[in-house]
């Protein structure tokens, strides 16, 4: 069951996304104490963030949206937590952190938030979230590869942790092409997670005529079922263009055995639950572990290795 991001291994492949339920101290010990296999920390910014309104959340019959705007409590809170959770729990931690505009100011804040967690935390891999559709006004960074390209320019000195992409999804082989060219340029980026939600769309409840969220007159990411074959594609798609060179993280749509297998099988080395995590809570990540483990032993596979990237071509 075990699996490998950059230089960090995993127990096994299954851990939690940016987003659900790991805000505050106490929400990420509940992780650490869960099967999950790593803890993942909220996404985190230079100065503190608060909740888009409400409601801001609803699940849905196949999944979830949402409009949360990226709340966090900022990132000199999550360096100070990757101390308590590391030391407490004994398994990998990863930052999350946010760039959001292209000016030098923003560049200089980027840069003190990625050097405190390169240099005084205890995370084992930074993930940067170039792709959260939530934030009004901000558009989703990685869908701009020139403005790509200069982030991950800016922490190309700043690193002796690995360092991760969240992605948004792409809809066009030109798009992932574009960015996989943009990943080549820096051998620093030793992962990707494919993929965030789908942003911008619109559920409306026909009883009120209304949206059943309020910020961003209704439009937010979609999470879940719905958009599981955009992730598996996204997956494929990158591994096609990068082959071993960066680890992929698969998310969205992950209910059980059967989609982890599925996701493995697509080339990713592990698999985030978001929109179970925030159904189920944390007894989520031993049922899936559990049933992945039996199917595992059912097909005689004996490590990850005969699973990984193991999609047959028709």
């Amino acid at each position: 069951m075990e699996t490998q991001i950059g230089n960090i291994k995993f127990s096994h492949p299954i851990f939690n996304a940016s987003g659900p339920a790991c805000t505050t101290l106490e929400e990420l010990e509940i992780i650490g104490k869960s099967e999950s296999s790593a803890i993942m920390m909220k996404t985190c910014s230079l100065e503190p963030r608060e909740w888009n309104p409400e409601p801001r959340y609803k699940e849905v019959p196949l999944g979830s949206i949402n409009s949360m705007g990226l709340p966090n409590l900022w990132y000199k809170k999550y360096v100070e937590f990757s101390h308590i959770l590391k030391e407490k729990y004994k398994k990998p931690v990863i930052a999350s952190v946010v760039w959001f505009c292209s000016t030098q100011a923003c560049n200089n804040d980027f840069e003190i938030i990625v050097k405190a967690f390169q240099e005084d935390s205890l995370v084992d891999l930074i993930e940067v979230n170039l792709s959260c559709p939530n934030v009004v006004g901000k558009p989703q960074i990685a869908y701009d590869f020139e403005t790509s390209d200069t982030i991950l320019s800016l922490v190309e000195n700043l690193w002796n942790k690995d360092i991760g992409i969240k992605l948004p999804p792409y809809f066009d082989p030109s798009h992932t092409n574009a960015m996989s060219e943009v990943i080549k340029k820096h051998p620093q980026v030793k992962f990707i997670t494919c993929i965030n939600s789908v942003g911008n769309t619109l559920i409306i409840d026909p009883e009120t005529e209304q949206p059943i969220i309020k910020p961003k007159w209704g439009f937010g990411g979609l999470g879940g079922e719905y958009v599981k074959p955009i992730a598996l594609a996204n997956v494929r798609a990158f591994y096609k263009n990068l082959w071993e060179s960066v680890k992929i993280i698969g998310a969205w749509g992950i209910l059980n055995w059967i989609d982890v297998y599925e996701f493995l099988l697509a080339w990713a080395s592990a698999v985030q639950l978001g929109t179970t995590f925030a159904k189920e809570g944390p007894e989520a990540f031993a049922r899936i572990k559990k049933e992945f483990e039996n199917y595992l032993e059912k097909k005689w596979k004996k490590s990850l290795d005969e699973v990984i990237g193991k999609l047959k071509e028709l």
